[in-house]
């Protein structure tokens, strides 16, 4: 007798096809779209167009209440700075209570934590204890010190071997940068090549899980991708167009990051292919509204960070104008990943414990890939028996565009003889529950996606 389900079948036909339908829906995927900036879901923006790059929070509540903004997108990834003179205010003793709460909400409130532990920012003081320690200053009046002398590379290096000992891998941790020497740690200040292959030692001995960030166009960051090729990228002043009259210069024809910075950066530091490994993150020149008051492109801007295969944008928790929310959202869709199954060959029946074919085309409508080892993976339902068959797909392979794969799964052995119930997912290796959602109309509540069923046999 033939299954209700497989009326439509002729009864020749020994394979089905499953096309799910695409969704445009704005999806709060991890490891990709904006972050928040010193702050987490729910949280107050900076008011007007300002921001901080040194007040990281050192006190966290629960969230409350809506964990939306509705001049901010919504968001899976918070990104907070500390200078050191608050994460290790003595020599040895580090605040991670500051961190461990950090990690703790960004979890709350549903997001993973990218982290900046930067020498210093504005005027930001060093710990006192480092002058007494033996560091120096090439001049007496510079806030800064000579990051080439030993006692800098000592006591920097051992803060960042310090933290990497306890928060490597952790599973909140989305990213650690490689801000190692120079204002906020982003340009590297006066080291040396020489010296900037000393403290990014560092990071690359401590960090062997989390992904780590370095920052375009800094000789650390050269010197880390001839080491490790699993090496991120990032850069500020992202959306950087200003133009005008400036001395000596022809009208708008003055220097700016994105016309100079940006594709000067990536290709002497040889990163032109690092998307293809590691995420590219961009933060905002100013912000978001500075652009708008300005009158800038932000169409060309936001098409250039697409250009670059972005996967995570930095506004700076800042507002976005009413009037391009909608540009904004339509960026965080296409950044990074964005997976489309267009069709699943499946064959109608199988016995159990039998090895069956299929084959599966998936459109990646991103820019770029995941960078996560998840597992595509198939849930078999027949009453309250569940099992879930892992594929041999590695999903990080799945470029912008069409990847498509045959392989053999095996039908469970515990199935008994009748219709069994097939859904789809992305799942974390150890906890087997989706963790990312494809881009189809199809999902139930648990965030598995239906697809089909088959007779077994």
């Amino acid at each position: 007798m033939v299954s209700a389900w497989r009326s439509a079948f002729g009864p020749k036909e020994v394979i089905q096809r499953i096309r799910p339908h695409e969704t445009d829906a704005y999806l709060l995927n991890p490891h990709k779209g904006t972050t928040t900036f010193q702050r987490f879901n729910g949280d107050p923006l900076y008011p007007g167009t300002t921001w901080s790059d040194r007040y990281g929070p050192e006190t966290f509540k629960p969230p409350t209440g809506n964990l939306g903004n509705s001049q901010y997108p919504d968001t899976t990834i918070a990104y907070c700075r500390w200078v050191w003179s608050v994460m290790e205010p003595e020599k040895g003793k580090f605040r991670w209570d500051i961190i461990d709460g950090a990690l703790q909400a960004a979890r709350e409130h549903g997001q993973s934590l990218q982290v900046r532990l930067q020498p210093s920012a504005g005027r930001a003081p060093y710990p006192d204890w480092f002058w007494e320690a033996g560091a120096y200053k090439v001049n007496p009046r510079d806030l800064h010190p000579d990051f080439n002398c030993p006692a800098y590379v000592q006591h920097w290096t051992d803060l960042i071997s310090a933290f990497a000992a306890r928060y490597d891998g952790h599973p909140d941790l989305e990213s650690f940068d490689i801000a190692y020497a120079g204002s906020c740690g982003e340009t590297g200040g006066n080291s040396t090549p020489e010296t900037a292959a000393q403290l990014v030692d560092a990071y690359l001995n401590g960090f062997t899980k989390t992904q780590l960030i370095g920052m375009g166009g800094t000789h650390g960051f050269k010197y880390a991708l001839t080491k490790r090729s699993d090496i991120g990228w990032r850069d500020d002043c992202f959306g950087d167009v200003h133009m005008g009259t400036y001395p000596g210069v022809p009208k708008d024809a003055n220097w700016n990051h994105m016309y100079d910075g940006y594709p000067r950066q990536l290709f002497e530091s040889n990163a032109v292919d690092v998307w293809r490994r590691a995420p590219v993150i961009f933060e905002t020149c100013w912000t978001v509204g500075y652009w708008y008051e300005k009158g800038w492109d932000i169409d060309w801007i936001l098409a250039q960070g697409l250009k670059y295969h972005l996967s995570v944008f930095m506004p700076k928790s800042s507002y976005i104008p009413d009037e391009w929310l909608d540009r904004i959202e339509e960026f965080n869709k296409r950044m990074g990943y964005r997976f489309v199954p267009r069709q699943l060959t499946l064959p109608l029946e199988a016995k159990p414990g039998q090895q069956f074919e299929y084959n599966m085309w998936v459109d990646n409508v991103g820019v770029a890939p995941i960078y996560r080892p998840y597992r595509l993976a198939f849930r078999f339902r027949q009453g309250d028996r569940e099992e879930v068959v892992q594929s041999e797909q590695d999903i990080r392979t799945w470029m912008p565009d069409h990847t498509w794969f045959q392989e053999k799964l095996r039908l469970p052995a515990s199935l008994s003889p009748g219709v069994v119930e097939i859904d789809m997912g992305i799942i974390h290796p150890e906890t087997g529950k989706p963790v990312v959602k494809f881009a189809i109309e199809e999902v139930r509540s648990d965030n598995w996606h239906p697809l089909t069923c088959m007779d077994v046999l």
